[in-house]
């Protein structure tokens, strides 16, 4: 079986179950105590946050560990932002963050703040310069991920961190994805972390406030999971042991992937950073493909993968990642290598690929397009009908008309905004634009060949 979704989580490490379980016998007891049994549990506390702040590259004194990744992100967000409430209410925060930080940027909007959103480019990076311009006198607090949880691609974090100190601006990085490669290099001033993503167990969260930075905690401090925070302490020094040689022989995987999925499977899409991305991830969308159809038909194959596909069962829009770098939504697959991710199991997804891909596209290829002439343009009545099915039905009669001609696909669905524009770039064709109608939007595309 080939577990492919290392970035939403991975099992627990054997080091981290060997440590889990010896702390559960000798670290039960409240550390805030004096006794004996309290004073062990303490002993077993420092020693954790010892090693994950020499992990992360921090003084002990400037990390709390969390109930969760999420937690993490919310305390330290609603931390600085009431610690410099006198410097400003507005937040600056890139385009693809995690959900976690972009919904506390809604809840600071909704409470009367303001926020900024930093576009990406098409790989899915932010520009330093670009960044500093959001920032203002009044900003309170910046965010940026090390790293991109859908695509893999990894952010110019010492750049960012260089405008912000220099603009006065504490600078807060979520490296959720990046913990168990390394540490993050640049000034930051915060930093997040959550155990599930390296090893640990679910449930543990690490906050960094550096010293010098203003926070005020908004809430009172949890009570802290004893053996649940050693053994992500564990797991964590355990991971990064290996973490140099594992990262060249998993970015050798996803190169392999990356590279030959193209060749395997027509009309794709391979996106992210081909170079600046982490070891383990990558990413590509297929077109005329129902993203959760084809997860379900790898899974059958017996490959664990995630999709930020428009058509999965838990959203109906987009993916705000790939909406934002303006790539090809429908048909989307993460594949995300575990360590010690087998060789052979990447070449049997490779052997599955195609034919899960064509099958699909067989189940969708059904529909006939409704087609009438209107001032000289083909139209396309796709109205009610979800994706990839309008983009479907573009490329059936995109040869019947001549060269400048146009054709205007009515659809209502959202992710058509993304996706026929992303067709158009794949297929050398022109997107005009998107007009209003009664019913959708017409989106008008002229033939170019």
């Amino acid at each position: 079986m080939g577990y492919f979704d290392a970035a939403s989580g991975v099992p627990l490490h054997p080091v981290a179950r060997q440590a889990l379980l010896a702390a559960l016998d000798e670290g039960w007891a409240d550390p805030s105590r004096l006794y004996r049994e309290g004073r062990r549990a303490r002993m077993l506390l420092d020693a954790a946050r010892e090693a994950v702040a020499e992990a992360v590259g921090c003084r002990a004194d400037e990390l709390v560990f969390t109930s969760s990744g999420t937690r993490a992100v919310r305390t330290g967000l609603a931390g600085v932002l009431a610690g410099r409430r006198r410097v400003g209410r507005h937040l600056v925060v890139s385009a693809v963050e995690h959900s976690s930080v972009l919904h506390a940027g809604e809840a600071h909007e909704a409470a009367g703040g303001t926020v900024a959103q930093v576009a990406v480019d098409r790989t899915g990076a932010v520009d330093p310069a670009a960044y500093g311009a959001d920032l203002r006198a009044d900003t309170a607090l910046a965010c940026l991920q090390s790293a991109n949880h859908e695509v893999g691609t990894e952010q110019p974090v010492a750049e960012v961190a260089e405008v912000c100190r220099a603009a006065g601006v504490p600078l807060l990085v979520d490296a959720a994805q990046s913990l168990g490669w390394g540490r993050v290099a640049g000034g930051w001033s915060l930093l997040t972390g959550s155990a599930h993503k390296w090893g640990g167990p679910a449930g543990v969260g690490l906050l960094v406030v550096r010293k010098g930075v203003r926070f005020a905690p908004a809430e009172a401090a949890e009570a802290e999971n004893l053996p649940a925070i050693v053994a992500a302490a564990a797991s964590l020094r355990a991971v990064r042991a290996a973490a140099v040689q594992e990262a060249a022989r998993l970015r050798e995987l996803t190169d392999r992937i990356r590279a030959r999925v193209p060749r395997l499977v027509p009309d794709v899409e391979v996106v992210g950073d081909p170079a600046r991305r982490l070891p383990g991830i990558v990413t590509f969308s297929c077109l005329y493909v129902d993203g959760e159809a084809l997860l379900h038909e790898l899974d059958r194959a017996g490959f664990s993968v995630s999709s930020g596909s428009s058509c999965t069962s838990s959203t109906l829009t987009p993916s705000h990642v790939l909406r934002a770098m303006g790539v090809l939504s429908e048909g989307n697959v993460r594949v995300s290598l575990p360590f010690g991710a087998a060789e052979a199991d990447v070449e049997r997804f490779l052997e599955v690929l195609p034919g899960a891909v064509a099958g699909v596209r067989e189940k969708l290829g059904a529909p006939s397009p409704a087609t009438s002439a209107e001032g000289g343009a083909l139209v396309v009545d796709a109205l009610g009908k979800l994706c990839p099915i309008p983009v479907i039905e573009l490329a059936k009669v995109i040869g019947d008309v001549p060269v400048g001609g146009t054709v205007r696909v009515l659809a209502d669905d959202e992710a058509a905004r993304l996706d026929i524009p992303a067709w158009c770039e794949m297929r050398d064709q022109e997107y005009v634009g998107a007009e209003p109608e009664e019913r959708g939007t017409a989106y008008v595309v002229r033939r170019t060949r």
